[in-house]
């Protein structure tokens, strides 16, 4: 079953040209099921980029998806035109009434501040306190999942002397559930992050598991053992060129950014790399709108806790 979109959105023809099963609002109407509702909170600058990149691993579902998209009131990123945030993206106030079977929260490009630091860090955390009565579950990337930690769970991140930059094997732990199913012992993922969260620290925390680790990048999918939330701490949803557009401007602007480890052909940056994390990707994502298409009520507003 097809992603439901608004029928303006640029990207949508990014996504009909990679045969994206797609349905339009107008049309979804039309089909006496329920879908599953997910609200897709963007903090990343280049908002197209980042929807094309979840939207083509949710329209793989066999369910009908309807994605509302949401950004942040108290600030505006400077890479999007403001008239486009005003059309295709609502705040907290405009769906504060309303209930969702999952909650996406994207990285951001914070990692060094402190989360108090961030100036759109208390409407974040209203917006993850709202989530508990309005989102049956959470589903952190990178800096969102570290701050669904931080917020919830008080694992805090640390600094690293340098940024960990590649893609790693990650292996599955012993407490992998059926959210890896299919996934092979060891698989990829792109990283991207000067910071880190500490197994021995989530792991101190008699509720979260741990479902895939790596030996060089720490942690990457985390899960909390209740209420099923999860933090990916790395970025599966990467297209091929993201860490390579990432490193060219890097060097473009004189930092002294590494070359990303497991990723240019014979670590040849003139070399176009190669997408091969991207099957573990779509399976994850998959895997995990088929486990919240079983656990979620078909009755959202019983989410509301009762006074």
């Amino acid at each position: 079953m097809p992603i439901k979109i608004q029928s303006d959105l640029p990207a949508r023809a990014v996504l009909e040209d990679e045969n994206v099963d797609l349905i339009i609002s107008d049309r979804a109407v039309l089909q006496d099921i329920r879908p599953i509702k997910l609200l897709f909170l963007n903090l990343m600058p280049k908002k197209e980029e980042t929807e094309i990149q979840f939207a083509r691993l949710l329209g793989n579902s066999p369910l009908q998806i309807e994605l509302t998209l949401m950004t942040t009131a108290s600030y505006k990123p400077r890479n999007t035109e403001p008239g486009y945030l005003r059309r295709f993206y609502r705040s907290l106030d405009d769906v504060r009434d309303e209930f969702f079977d999952g909650i996406i929260i994207t990285g951001a490009p914070v990692e060094q501040l402190d989360f108090e630091d961030v100036n759109y860090w208390q409407e974040l955390v209203a917006i993850m306190d709202w989530s508990r009565d309005h989102c049956f579950r959470r589903l952190g990337i990178c800096w969102g999942g570290q701050a669904l930690l931080y917020h919830f769970h008080q694992i805090k991140k640390h600094l690293i002397g340098q940024k960990l930059f590649g893609v790693f094997d990650h292996k599955l732990t012993e407490n992998a559930s059926r959210l890896m199913k299919g996934f092979t012992d060891s698989f990829p993922m792109p990283v991207s992050r000067f910071t880190e969260n500490r197994s021995e620290e989530i792991r101190h925390h008699d509720r979260l598991d741990i479902l895939a680790e790596s030996p060089d990048a720490g942690p990457g999918i985390v899960r909390h053992h209740d209420t099923g939330d999860l933090y990916v701490l790395n970025h599966l949803e990467y297209d091929a060129h993201t860490l390579a557009a990432e490193y060219h401007r890097d060097q473009i602007e004189g930092l002294e950014t590494a070359l990303p480890l497991n990723y240019f052909p014979n670590d040849d940056p003139d070399h176009a790399p190669v997408n091969y994390w991207r099957p573990f990707a779509f399976l994850f994502i998959t895997n995990w709108i088929h486990d919240l298409y079983q656990a979620t009520p078909f009755d959202l507003s019983t989410l509301r806790k009762q006074d």
